[in-house]
């Protein structure tokens, strides 16, 4: 019975499902987005963005990029059946998936968001996905900004009423018919050659990071 269920679910008519269910359900959202306009104009006027956000936080988002849609953003998920789940529902969404982690596929899925960024300019990246662990800015976002000299925009999420998960990363899933609020930081350049400097500039977008994610229920 199990075995079957897992089979459903990671089918494209549940993927659509789901896909739908999300939509509907975070439109009961009383969503607030700040200080996005400023990524936006550099964006348009011809500037690399890579968006960054907690594992914890991306479904509060995934109602709102879709409005991105018209930028050709990509996004990197991993080669897990989970992760073909969520695949789905950013293809959907408008966003092109590159597949892989860095336990499995991980330079191939690296090597296209790359070229994904240099041609269409735009993308985002969860930072400690897809398994942890919690709070730990993995490497290859800067790898990627450094590639492609984008500037990496953090994306924080809260709302006023949520469910936080017992899992890795305490999944934060909004009430319904909660404020929730979307809140880009400041730009950051990553710039260098191979390894000088690469372990520095991971520990700063960590500590730049970390006030914004709940460790516990606030």
């Amino acid at each position: 019975m199990l075995k079957r269920l897992k089979f459903i679910i990671y089918t494209r008519p549940f993927i659509a499902f789901a896909y739908y269910l999300i939509r509907i359900y975070s439109l009961t959202f009383r969503l607030k987005v700040e200080n996005e306009k400023q990524w936006q104009k550099l964006l348009e006027n011809g500037t690399p963005v890579l968006l960054c956000a907690w594992h914890q936080q991306f479904f509060s988002a995934i109602r709102h990029f879709k409005t991105y849609a018209k930028y050709n953003p990509g996004l990197m998920i991993s080669r897990s059946r989970d992760g073909e789940l969520i695949s789905g529902v950013a293809n959907r969404s408008g966003w092109i998936t590159a597949r892989g982690s860095s336990s499995r596929g991980g330079r191939t899925a690296m090597n296209a968001m790359i070229a994904h960024l240099k041609e269409h300019k735009f993308g985002a990246h969860i930072l400690d996905g897809p398994t942890g662990p919690m709070g730990k800015v993995k490497s290859g976002i800067i790898k990627m900004a450094r590639e492609t000299d984008a500037l990496v925009v953090p994306l924080y999420a809260r709302a006023d009423q949520a469910w936080f998960f017992n899992s890795w990363d305490r999944f934060m899933l909004p009430k319904p018919f909660s404020r929730v609020w979307l809140c880009f930081g400041e730009g950051i350049r990553f710039e260098g050659t191979e390894d000088h400097g690469f372990e520095e500039q991971r520990l700063l977008l960590e500590k730049t990071m970390l006030p914004g994610l709940f460790f516990k229920k606030p």
